[in-house]
């Protein structure tokens, strides 16, 4: 990945800011910092995991030194450009002016300001202002507090005056838990010194307790009776759980909501006996040729779905609004739907349609595990062409999938069950699947769809009859 230049013109401390990933994006939220201050790193050492509205990815450091103080915590969504770490490098330099270049002294504090300390920044990011060592501090509540030529004690700003400005005040390991949970900080009375939030308070909270007072906390008469209706809403508060919504989720609404309201979606659905391409499937399981690769019904409604494809192409096309062209794809970047913990991503693999049985195995292994371990590129999900969503290994037999945006259609494979069947004139045990075709109206008419669902259930029903007649 490519880095954008942080290091200053001379050494000393340097300030790494959240880089632009190449994807357009504007914010990325830290999820893991694998460093801490005083650690040693070295160029290109990953530093951090952070998710952006595509992918999780890992930051490497562009500086080798050592770690002064981490910016931002887990857990927090910050802008492109935002510094989020320090490196000093042991030259003695500065990111600063020298002290007698005779910079004005008010500018070097606003541009110091942003790389010490672990607290807020100013009103504009939402993190709380923190004195650096040698300089007054930001709140100055009291006339005769005066610069000093030593580090001044974080005692000289008044813990209420601090506390009032931006986000409760907890520590990176208090505010996971409270996360975990489903605790509002801003919910919780801090018992901690200077107003900070402890563990202690937020356990006080989930258990419905209240944490000790603070000393200047108002008289029990000033404090207004609740009526039981506010009673209520707090006692039903206590019973949820608030996720935000960002990163994978965020990106997969707004697609989806997209895609809903400007495409016409259309379902069909076909039951398909399947008995051939499971004996087909154990049978190619024991083939030397697969060794290594799993061989999986999902694997057989792919390449059904690309013979399909060669026989229909329209199929595999996209609705341009700017130009009002219809834009005809011949190489097919097959998706296929992953739910994750971090939501539904929809990796695909590259010109699957030229790819053999075997490597189109092994393609799809590699992307599910890939999925699986929440490393997929942003790259991995670009430019897709049509869908594959396997919602039979949940148990559902079918279902209406919205089409991913700027494709054509989507397949919705369903469970594979035991089900009675009329199979050569004679009521049988067959294996049986149900396939739901959604496609955007605007591109795919009622016979170019019934068409494909068609021949990926032909497929399906004879696997090796069809590979050799359709190729």
């Amino acid at each position: 990945m490519a880095i954008q230049k942080n290091a200053p013109a001379v050494g000393g401390v340097h300030s790494f800011k959240l880089p632009d990933v190449g994807e357009g994006l504007v914010d990325a939220e830290i999820l893991t910092w694998f460093v801490k201050p005083g650690d040693v790193i070295e160029v290109n050492q990953m530093i951090c995991e952070i998710e952006t509205a595509k992918a999780v990815v890992e930051l490497p450091s562009p500086f080798a030194g050592t770690v002064k103080e981490l910016l931002v915590e887990e857990g927090q969504t910050v802008d492109v450009g935002t510094v989020i770490i320090t490196v000093d490098d042991g030259t003695g330099g500065s990111d600063a002016p020298d002290a007698g270049s005779g910079a004005p002294a008010e500018a070097e504090e606003v541009r110091e300001k942003p790389l010490v300390g672990y607290g807020e920044k100013a009103a504009a990011t939402q993190r709380r202002a923190r004195r650096r060592p040698g300089a007054p501090g930001p709140v100055s509540p009291t006339p005769a507090a005066k610069p000093a030529a030593t580090p001044a004690p974080p005692v000289a700003v008044a813990p209420a005056a601090v506390a009032t400005q931006g986000r409760p005040l907890a520590k990176p390991p208090v505010r996971k838990l409270a996360k975990d949970l489903g605790v509002n900080l801003a919910t919780v009375t801090p018992s901690g010194a200077g107003g900070v939030i402890t563990r202690d308070d937020v356990h006080s909270a989930v258990q419905g307790t209240t944490a000790p007072e603070p000393v200047d906390a108002p008289t029990p008469e000033a404090a207004p009776v609740a009526a039981p209706e506010t009673a209520g809403a707090v006692d039903r508060s206590a019973r949820e759980r608030r996720v935000p919504i960002k990163g994978v989720r965020k990106a997969t609404a707004a697609a989806m909501v997209g895609s809903a309201f400007t495409a016409p979606h259309v379902t069909e659905f076909l039951q398909v006996d399947v008995t051939r391409t499971m004996k087909a499937v154990a049978r190619l399981r024991e083939h030397p040729d697969f060794a290594g690769v799993r061989v999986s019904p999902l694997l057989m409604v792919a390449k059904a779905l690309l013979l399909a494809i060669k026989r229909n192409p329209e199929v595999n096309a996209s609705w341009d609004e700017a130009n009002q062209e219809i834009v005809v794809k011949d190489y097919v970047n097959l998706g296929i739907a992953a739910a994750t913990e971090r939501g539904l991503v929809v990796p695909n693999v590259k010109d699957a349609n030229a790819k053999t049985l075997p490597q189109l195995a092994a393609a799809l292994k590699e992307l599910t595990d890939t999925a699986r371990s929440g490393k997929v590129s942003p790259a991995d999900m670009s430019n897709g062409t049509i869908t594959i969503t396997n919602v039979g290994v949940f148990g559902v037999d079918a279902g209406t999938p919205i089409l991913n945006t700027g494709e054509a259609a989507i397949l919705a494979f369903g469970q594979i069950r035991d089900m009675p069947w009329v199979h050569k004139g004679k009521l049988k045990i067959r294996k049986v699947t149900t396939l739901s075709l959604s496609f955007d109206h605007r591109l795919v008419d009622g016979e170019l769809g019934s068409k494909v669902l068609r021949d990926i259930g032909a497929a399906l029903e004879d696997p090796e009859l069809t590979s050799l007649a359709w190729g």
